[in-house]
């Protein structure tokens, strides 16, 4: 195993580079100036020309991705072009509040779509698949934007249950944190839902025209105990590296979800970095999550091979 897991990190460090590269030249291909922005409406010619000087934006593109990726290898991303924080230091405060959202929502989808996918797949052909799936169809077409707004018009608005926005630290108080984020990662939860069933669907269906799934009944075991103990541990063989690779997917694509219930996490970060111009913060957020998907492919391996032991390594 450790073996396996360092040739996948040797493996990933080519594609780590080609990601800080791609950042890099596509965050200056963008429109507009982060430079005029800083110095105001007035836009003192010595002053731009000062800070042009203090960022090394003067210089060459590949000097400035040499001296900027030779930072990151010591981990200084930069600093803020608009808060003149540093870069790390900024994603060290929103990082906790995404993982926890995303955190929340992956159990959401998987309360919801491993029992559905079970029992769709036990119940294939009847209107109990027939429901399942077009939940399903639903929970991946349904935007999250228009979800989120009408669960913050009902669950909100008029009845009153939950806060429409917000976030609290869930260090300061646990109830209410969980409150403020139930809507939010419900919304992420279940697109997320939909795409877990349809793969238990999948491995559960294989699973349960198995050999050993016909043996068990053919011994007389209860149809529970042939489901859980003999089809589904098997067939979460493939579900489980799916969810690893969800998480990644949640940790980098929430914004939209974030931007709607004002939760001040990578999402938000990054859009304001955007609309801001600040070179430094969108290249430091965009590498980490590059960095952190890139991880949880190899966790999937990983969890992929203690899970299926008959696997030998190649």
């Amino acid at each position: 195993m450790l073996g396996f897991l360092a040739r996948r990190v040797i493996i990933a460090i080519p594609t780590v580079i080609l990601i800080s590269i791609f950042v890099f030249a596509l965050q200056h291909l963008l429109p507009g100036d982060p430079i005029l922005v800083m110095a105001g409406e007035e836009r003192d010619p010595e002053l731009i020309a000062a800070l042009r000087e203090k960022y090394r934006l003067n210089d060459p593109i590949p000097i400035q991705y040499l001296a900027w990726a030779g930072n990151a290898l010591q981990g200084d991303l930069g600093i803020s072009l608009r808060t003149q924080q540093p870069v790390l230091e900024l994603i060290g405060e929103k990082l906790p509040v995404t993982i926890q959202l995303a955190v929340m929502a992956l159990i959401i989808a998987i309360l919801i779509g491993i029992p559905a996918g079970v029992l769709s797949a036990y119940k294939k052909g009847t209107w109990i698949d027939w429901v399942a799936n077009v939940t399903a169809l639903s929970g991946l077409s349904v935007p999250n934007f228009w979800l989120g707004i009408m669960l913050i018009l009902l669950v909100s608005v008029r009845l009153g249950w939950l806060p429409a926005s917000g976030y609290v630290p869930l260090t300061e108080d646990p109830l209410q944190s969980i409150r403020t984020m139930i809507m939010p990662a419900f919304v992420l939860g279940t697109a997320i839902a939909a795409t877990l069933m349809r793969h238990t669907r999948s491995a559960m269906l294989s699973v349960l025209k198995s050999d050993y799934v016909r043996t068990a009944r053919a011994k007389g075991l209860r149809e529970r105990v042939v489901l859980v103990k003999h089809a589904l541990r098997n067939a979460l063989v493939p579900v489980v590296t799916v969810i690893t690779l969800l998480f990644g997917e949640l940790l980098a694509g929430a914004v939209l979800t974030e931007q709607i219930f004002t939760i001040p996490g990578f999402g938000k970060l990054v859009v304001d970095a955007v609309f801001n111009r600040d070179y430094a913060v969108v290249q430091g957020i965009v590498l980490c999550t590059g960095i952190a998907f890139i991880f949880m492919n190899i966790l999937a391996d990983a969890a992929y091979r203690v899970l299926n032991p008959r696997m030998s390594e190649k």
